[in-house]
């Protein structure tokens, strides 16, 4: 397995994750094109901070708020792989949300949402893309501390759009000092959050394959303000992680509340959610709702759960072991109406063995209206180059 590890012990921000996966040798070309494809042609070059080589990326962006909409409609056409984009796009909506849970809603991107944040996501999702790892884990996130100025006036430090997406991911945060000031930013946030697969009980190990340094605007003279990128091969790595399970019986919902519940929770970060029919006492038809999340978020998802259905309990079984099998999203390209398509496939595996392989719904839907045909058909096509891929003809 390939396992990539950030090292974010000054923080990050959208520049320097984008700048530490090109220093670890991803596409430069690849991502200078969807760089330039949203934005303006990017200056990428080799720094120092504090002694140690980095690779500084500047957008040469003009400072302009957009709402969610126009940034996922520029994303959208970015000159990248399919895989990317679909990324960047979640990226950009995990932003919007941790920014709803500080401002409510608003037209458009109070922090973030300006065309450098539209070109950095796209160039660090590009980045990760071509450098084809199985795995992602990201090390305890160091914040910052003391005081910033932003569009709203005078806020401490870390942001609050910054904990309100880092709130429910999992990832561990460090708190610093006053001297310190803002080290990870919303965008930053947001991308480890988006790129992180896995929460193991201890480190990965293995062989280091290449390490990389993006640089970060600030040169303090007695800290290097970089972000650092591992490159680890190994066949060791476990992955998994601890969850809670939430479940509640219920035989007064009807499917209406029932699916705007699922909706919700999932949108306020479960992992996943489920309503299995059941029999229940008095021989009631019903529902066994059954919520899979981060412990951190137990409390607040059973508060959401009880308000969506009413219910008056919620049962919580903590800390349970996640086992989570290898894998990675793999764009093959099918031919199709005279044209070829990029398709996202998610590729799972057991022991570096092609076991599982699921074509992205959604691009899945998109071609097929596009080329007029049944959707299971541009399935069946994308799937099966990724079972040749994989070395496996498939079923």
């Amino acid at each position: 397995m390939r396992v990539l590890v950030f090292d974010p012990f000054r923080g990050a921000a959208g520049d320097m994750v984008c700048g530490a996966l090109l220093h670890l040798g991803a596409d430069a070309d690849l991502v200078s094109r969807a760089m330039e494809s949203v934005v303006a042609e990017p200056s990428i070059k080799e720094v120092t901070r504090a002694g140690i080589r980095a690779v500084k990326v500047d957008t040469r962006a003009p400072v302009l708020l957009r709402s969610l909409p126009e940034v996922l409609e520029r994303v959208k056409g970015a000159d990248a792989p399919a895989g990317a984009i679909a990324m960047a796009c979640k990226v950009f909506e995990r932003i919007a949300a941790g920014e709803a849970v500080i401002h409510g809603e608003c037209p458009h991107f109070h922090e973030v949402g300006a065309d450098d944040a539209i070109a950095d996501v796209v160039g660090a999702c590009t980045a990760l893309s071509s450098l084809h790892v199985d795995s992602v884990v990201v090390g305890a996130v160091a914040v910052g501390g003391g005081t910033a100025r932003t569009v709203h006036g005078t806020v401490p430090v870390p942001a609050p759009a910054t904990l309100a997406i880092l709130q429910g991911t999992g990832l561990a945060v460090q708190y610093g000092t006053g001297e310190d000031g803002e080290l990870c930013t919303p965008t930053g946030a947001a991308l480890l959050a988006e790129f992180t697969t896995a929460f193991p009980g201890v480190p990965p190990w293995g062989r280091v394959v290449a390490t990389g340094y993006g640089a970060g605007e600030r040169d303090p003279p007695s800290v290097p303000n970089v972000l650092r990128a591992t490159l680890l091969e190994t066949s060791h790595f476990s992955e998994g992680d601890e969850v809670d399970i939430l479940e509640t019986n219920m035989d007064d919902v009807t499917g209406e509340i029932l699916a705007g519940c699922v909706d919700r929770l999932m949108g306020m970060g479960a992992r996943d959610v489920c309503a299995v029919p059941c029999t229940m006492k008095k021989g009631r038809p019903g529902y066994l709702v059954r919520v899979i999340c981060f412990p951190g978020d137990s409390s607040r998802l059973s508060v959401a759960l009880a308000e969506e259905t009413g219910t008056l309990g919620v049962r919580c079984i903590p800390s349970v072991h996640r086992f989570m099998a290898e894998r990675e999203t793999r764009i093959v390209t099918i031919n199709l109406s005279g044209r070829r398509w990029d398709v996202p496939v998610k590729c799972g595996s057991l022991g570096g063995k092609a076991f599982s392989v699921k074509a992205e719904s959604d691009r899945v839907r998109e071609v097929a209206r596009a080329c007029s045909v049944p959707a299971r058909e541009v399935a069946r096509l994308a799937e099966a180059e990724a079972w040749k891929a994989a070395g496996r003809t498939g079923e």
